[in-house]
């Protein structure tokens, strides 16, 4: 029986002239349209944009997409492991038969691990372990005290989820179904092509348009979020070379970066990105990720040598175990809003009169799981309760701590992830040519989960070890995340080699921002022109413009505690539509597998 060859007519209008010459108009300008009325609003309305992004975020969480976004991530990462496990998909090769791999193995290791990592390991390599190290669902659970050595090994658990195989599935997920149809297919490497095997010729008209549409729009915003945690850390870095106090805000006891020195350096770092896109892929972006990957080794070595390395290495080992142990509740664990029904119905019968008063501090999630913070805060009767009896209101507050904490930290983690895997999976199905499906899989999925890993346990298990050793007396936990590798660093060195070192560092983060926005500007003109991998200089400088104006004005909505609020809800309610396309790019690839190999086997082909 002959089976109907797959639709492959996908066809994108582009401007003949003019401007736009060899570009989508209605993705050029749905997109900007979107992100210059983001810009307007934040920039004429901050703190009504501020309030009403959060608002929305908070609504849309407390929905069900907490539970959806933390869902799907796990059935991303199931999805690929049955795909690579089975003999009739893992071995289908993304390219004409016979092609080989374009790339030797090592560089394509190295392409694919500075495409996905960089800027988020720079900043949170020790923010991410120390700051679960004092709350995560175990210590907020009650059953371990927040930073003691108990806690260490639940810390690293979710920050080897939030780095680890369900991370890199979300990136793989988008990038073996935009080269599985580039190189079986011959189709455009742009997003709408994933989904042609469920929608066909409609591909070709407005719903095609909007997918793209979502993939620029989560590009930009992902990559958003990713500098403006970068620039933070920049800026502190700068602080500890130059000691300049007008970069710094030193209203909250710890110095934390002011907003006119993010704005400050997010204008250097745009400035140089905007070059280095235009200079191009093969000038700008290859060099810069040479130079990082030196200087990454330089830093790595120096946590090796000077360093907790036996400490970090023991960590490893048991967190790994331990990971493996929790992944189906790491995967699908997901927790909804607790409400104050439920909660009542859970208190003793001498707390219930005060069941509205009580409920704020016992599901709060950023009390670092502290029975005596919870008791401190109460006032009037409710303090007055017995010790027995307020324990059991703070029981009883523990899943709205749960779900509290997932949907501040995992949820985060996988709404900044998806938002990012447009740019990440373009990029990964460029360098990936004539490997196998499973080749792909396990390439890049297993393969720079463990080297996050490491890079989590060296750096941040020696923040850790200086801490519970009493080196450090508390000058790590008591900083900002993005300023904790710099403190660690001078626990550990002192001197000229300290200068050096942290000065290296400010050059490794600025190197990886600018890699980071050249490549995103890259990315949004290539699913501009429809899959094409030379774009217009003119375009490059008007999306760097954009994401420069995006980043700005939001950074200038929000508050002066933290300016990265209203960048994080933007970025996670934009994630939302483009997760439901990641959901029908699953569908699309497996049918599109299962329909090949009913082909091949019509045809004679083994």
């Amino acid at each position: 029986m002959s089976i109907k060859q797959p639709f492959t007519e996908l066809s994108i209008k582009k401007q003949v002239g003019g401007f736009y010459h060899d570009n989508s108009l209605p993705i050029a300008l749905i997109s900007k349209g979107i992100m210059v009325a983001l810009v307007i609003w934040a920039l004429v309305w901050p703190a009504n944009a501020q309030g009403t992004l959060g608002s929305i975020n908070s609504q849309l969480l407390a929905v069900f997409f907490n539970q959806f976004y933390v869902i799907i991530v796990g059935l991303f990462t199931f999805f690929l492991l049955v795909v690579a496990v089975l003999p009739s998909t893992g071995k289908r090769i993304m390219g004409r038969a016979g092609e080989k791999p374009e790339f030797s193995n090592f560089s394509w290791f190295s392409m694919m691990f500075g495409a996905g990592l960089g800027v988020g390991l720079m900043v949170f390599s020790i923010a991410e372990p120390v700051g679960l190290w004092g709350g995560n669902p175990v210590v907020l659970s009650g059953e371990v005290a927040a930073r003691s050595p108990e806690a260490v090994e639940s810390a690293y658990r979710h920050t080897f989820a939030h780095y680890g195989f369900h991370a890199w599935a979300i990136y793989v997920v988008t990038g073996l179904s935009l080269a599985y149809y580039a190189y079986t297919r011959d189709m455009p490497l742009t997003i709408r092509s994933a989904l042609t095997p469920l929608f066909g010729n409609l591909m070709n008209g407005f719903l095609g348009h909007l997918v793209d549409v979502l993939g620029v729009v989560a590009t930009i915003l992902g990559v958003s979020v990713t500098i403006g945690f970068g620039v933070s850390q920049f800026i502190n870095g700068v602080y500890a070379i130059t000691g300049m106090d007008w970069m710094m805000n030193f209203a909250g006891g710890a110095p934390a970066p002011a907003k006119v020195g993010l704005i400050a350096g997010l204008f250097v770092i745009m400035g140089l990105s905007i070059i280095s896109a235009v200079s191009g892929v093969g000038r700008g972006v290859k060099y810069l990720s040479n130079l990082n990957l030196v200087l990454s080794l330089i830093l790595l070595f120096t946590f090796v040598l000077f360093g907790s390395f036996a400490f970090a290495m023991t960590t490893y080992a048991t967190a790994f175990v331990d990971y493996m142990i929790h992944f189906l509740s790491l995967s699908f664990g997901a927790y909804g809003p607790q409400d104050l029904e439920s909660f009542t119905a859970a208190l003793p019968a001498a707390a219930v009169p005060f069941a509205g008063e009580l409920m704020g501090g016992a599901t709060n999630p950023w009390a670092g799981g502290d029975f005596e913070v919870f008791k401190s805060g109460l006032t009037g009767d409710a303090a007055a309760l017995d010790d027995t009896t307020l324990r059991a209101v703070y029981d009883a507050g523990n899943h709205g701590r749960q779900y509290g904490w997932q949907a501040g930290w995992m949820t985060f983690y996988w709404a900044w992830w998806i938002a990012f895997s447009p740019f990440v999976g373009l990029f990964l199905a460029r360098i990936s040519k004539g490997r196998s499906v499973r080749e792909f899989i396990v390439g890049c999925v297993f393969a720079p989960a463990l080297v996050c890993f490491a890079w989590m346990t060296i750096l941040g298990g020696t923040a850790i070890d200086l801490e519970l050793s009493g080196i450090a007396n508390g000058a790590i936990t008591g900083t900002n995340g993005p300023n904790m590798l710099f403190v660690t660093l001078a626990h550990i060195l002192d001197g000229g080699l300290l200068s050096a070192l942290t000065v290296m560092c400010v050059v490794l983060i600025l190197t990886f921002l600018v890699t980071s926005a050249d490549s995103g500007i890259l990315v949004m003109n290539t699913i501009m022109s429809g899959g094409s991998q030379k774009t217009g200089i003119k375009h490059r400088i008007v999306w760097g413009l954009i994401l420069t104006a995006v980043i700005g004005t939001l950074l200038v909505a929000a508050g002066e505690d933290d300016p990265m609020v209203a960048l994080r809800s933007a970025m996670i309610i934009g994630a939302v539509p483009f997760t439901v396309v990641m959901g029908l790019m699953c569908l699309a690839l497996g049918k599109a597998l299962y329909r090949d190999g009913l082909r091949d086997n019509a045809a004679g082909k083994k």
